[in-house]
């Protein structure tokens, strides 16, 4: 049974491009202090489903609500403000500037603004609770790779979001960054944040999502437990084809 209220809601929501039909009339809810799992195959639409809620594209019809107010088609710069803040599967940080600096852009940009000292006084909090405090005044281009996935996410949470959306946030990560990601992902569930996560590492649905939300050819194919969706039918035909499954 899912708790909490309602924070994000999606309805109808599609995105065509030209002829093709990226996603389908896409229907879920995201409720407070959740981690949600969207999954499905490459190419089922996932990440076009974020940029719909984060506002990097404008779906073509449908509503998406933020605590009951509509976000549907706002631009990014407005929907951060209101309270959703994301990652990239490819890590975007700005080069010419320190981590700390970074990481101050999401306390000054984001959700709950902040400036001047207290912007970094948040930076710096929320470095310490990713395992980067050490590292705020390094040059982005000097970081390992899951350090810079740190920094991003940093940025994201520095803005106190209301919901965070993370992209294949643990892809390319080796085994025992993979563990650490995980980790770190668990922290802020247990904290009580409000996390849409795409993801293709099956142990981390299992072990981080209350609920999750699976994609094929821009449809939602079924909704529940990782337990439920993972033993459906029509989910193990999308992963591994009808021969295989």
């Amino acid at each position: 049974m899912r708790g909490g209220a309602q924070v994000l809601s999606l309805r109808g929501a599609t995105k065509r491009f030209g002829g093709l039909v990226a996603v389908d009339g896409i229907d879920f809810d995201v409720h407070e202090h959740e981690v949600l799992g969207l999954i499905g195959p490459n190419g089922s639409g996932k990440s076009t489903t974020l940029n719909l809620i984060s506002g990097a594209l404008a779906p073509t019809s449908g509503t998406i609500t933020l605590r009951g107010a509509p976000i549907s088609g706002q631009p990014a710069r407005e929907i951060a403000r209101r309270g959703v803040a994301r990652t990239f599967q490819l890590v975007r940080l700005l080069p010419s500037m320190t981590v700390l600096e970074n990481v101050m852009a999401g306390a000054v940009f984001g959700h709950r603004r902040r400036w001047g000292h207290a912007a970094e006084a948040q930076a710096l909090a929320v470095l310490e609770k990713v395992g980067l405090a050490g590292a705020a005044g390094s040059r982005v281009g000097q970081l390992t790779y899951i350090d810079t996935k740190r920094v991003e996410l940093a940025r994201a949470l520095a803005g106190d979001p209301e919901v965070l959306l993370l992209d294949e946030w643990l892809a390319g990560l080796n085994p025992t960054e993979l563990e650490q990601g995980i980790d770190l992902i668990h922290k802020l569930r247990d904290e009580g944040r409000t996390v849409v996560l795409v993801e293709h590492v099956m142990d981390a649905i299992r072990s981080l999502c209350d609920a999750c939300v699976v994609m094929s050819s821009g449809r939602k194919i079924a909704e529940g437990t990782p337990s439920e969706v993972l033993s459906d039918p029509e989910v193990v035909r999308a992963y591994l084809g009808d021969d295989n499954a």
